[in-house]
């Protein structure tokens, strides 16, 4: 597979046109960022990992029904990827309190909840990703209902398998974001990657963080947590 031109770069991932339309290269950058990339830091090997835990974890839900975009690892740093036209919304599920939900109502971190939440934000960093209601993409003319429709029970499937899976390894999925997209065909496709960047995740024998509140909450040992859940992930 050839990489050709540059045709996006992201706070932590840049995308490579190839000699096929259809797919593009997808590689992982070292870079993190919080706060809407108002802070700013270096992980090493943050690619590394990341890309190594998203070919485990896409493949996984790809056993099990899911749709995703990837394709195949053909790299330490990059995958092949199909080439879709991603949503412009952010998908947020929250199997337990923390974060943004716990500032915003005032609840105590780590409250679990009765029932996921699913939120929904606007892609746009200069406007810092503002919550939007579930009906504010059909009304914008992002999606349509039926692609909705899709969305939702393909994140639902989503939390229930990644939730059993981190599970099994000793890890609680918190909550996490997922990003769709649709190819030309008009498919939709689970897109972007599943790592520590996107998933917050606890150890659930010692409650240790082991995702990126640890640049975000400068808690140290980052790299050994991204680490930590590559093996677990992996092994």
């Amino acid at each position: 597979m050839n990489k050709g031109k540059k045709i996006y770069e992201g706070k932590a991932k840049i995308l490579y046109e190839t000699q096929d339309p259809n797919v593009l290269i997808q590689y992982f950058k070292d870079d993190a960022t919080a706060f809407n990339a108002k802070k700013k830091g270096t992980i090493q090997n943050k690619g590394i990992l990341n890309n190594k835990m998203s070919e485990v974890l896409f493949g996984y839900l790809e056993k099990n029904g899911v749709p995703t975009h990837f394709k195949e690892r053909i790299s330490e740093r990059e995958m092949v990827v199909r080439k879709l036209k991603i949503f412009p919304v952010e998908v947020v599920i929250r199997n337990v309190v923390a974060g943004s939900l716990a500032k915003r109502l005032g609840l105590e971190e780590g409250m679990k909840l009765q029932k996921p939440i699913l939120e929904f934000f606007y892609k746009s960093d200069p406007l810092d990703d503002p919550m939007i209601s579930e009906t504010a993409p059909i009304a914008f003319g992002w999606m349509t209902d039926s692609e909705m429709e899709t969305l939702k029970k393909l994140t639902w499937k989503i939390n229930d398998l990644l939730v059993t899976f981190f599970h099994q390894r000793g890890i609680q999925l918190v909550d996490y974001k997922l990003e769709y997209g649709k190819d030309a065909s008009g498919n939709m496709y689970l897109a972007d990657e599943i790592s520590p960047d996107g998933c917050r995740l606890w150890e659930i024998a010692t409650g240790e963080k082991l995702d990126k509140d640890r640049f975000r909450r400068d808690l140290g040992k980052i790299e050994e947590s991204y680490q930590k859940v590559c093996d677990l992930i992996c092994s």
